[in-house]
């Protein structure tokens, strides 16, 4: 059984609205036109990573999703075997020496997330929705920054609004920042805003922003 982080919810997201079954459907129609499109690039990457260094084509690391379930992320492994060895998270830096030659090159373009797209069909992730976070950094974040829990009152995204208006996050600032995109977000949910930013990640996909 799976181990929950409890959250408190009182932006009144704790009822499944008929907005969040269209949503779903259409999570379910994106995700798998995605994997369709992407799996001969997806087949390359793995050929690629399996050629370069050991270990294993994909990574799997434990989130935080809705309300405060966990689930394993999926994604393209782009750092070097053991890069956590400490045992302790550590956030992704500039010119991370753990990134491997074609990690770097899957990171630059977000290539490394479309594994995640398995999370969306599995109903863990959405294609839009605040980034989910490790429990390490969950824990430590809601200790210093009020309400960050909000965030995990909607399923985590593979792109969502603080994506798309921030760069990438690697200290305590950083993720208050982010925060107040997400919840913007949540509270403002709409077709429009979703749309805007499915063509806002295009831009950063094909201008490279905030990659790390």
């Amino acid at each position: 059984m799976s181990e929950t982080i409890a959250v408190p919810n009182p932006l009144g997201f704790d009822r499944v609205s008929k907005s969040d079954g269209v949503k779903r459907i259409a999570d379910l129609i994106v995700a798998s036109a995605l994997i369709l499109f992407t799996l001969p690039l997806m087949a390359i990457v793995a050929v690629a990573i399996r050629c370069e260094s050991r270990g294993p084509i994909f990574y799997r690391q434990e989130r935080v999703g809705l309300r405060g379930a966990r689930f394993m992320v999926m994604k393209f492994r782009s750092m070097v075997e053991n890069a956590e060895a400490g045992g302790r998270p550590i956030w992704a830096a500039q010119r991370d020496a753990r990134v491997t030659g074609v990690g770097n090159i899957i990171r630059r373009f977000r290539i490394d997330e479309l594994p995640q797209l398995f999370n969306v069909l599995k109903g863990e992730m959405s294609m839009i929705g605040p980034r989910p976070e490790r429990p390490y950094f969950v824990e430590q974040l809601s200790g210093l920054i009020p309400g960050f829990d909000h965030r995990h009152e909607v399923k985590p995204g593979i792109t969502g609004w603080a994506q798309v208006n921030y760069p990438y996050g690697a200290s305590v600032e950083d993720a208050r920042n982010k925060l107040a995109y997400d919840l913007y977000y949540i509270k403002t949910r709409s077709l429009s805003l979703e749309l805007r930013i499915l063509l806002a990640t295009v831009r950063v996909v094909i201008f490279q922003e905030g990659a790390r």
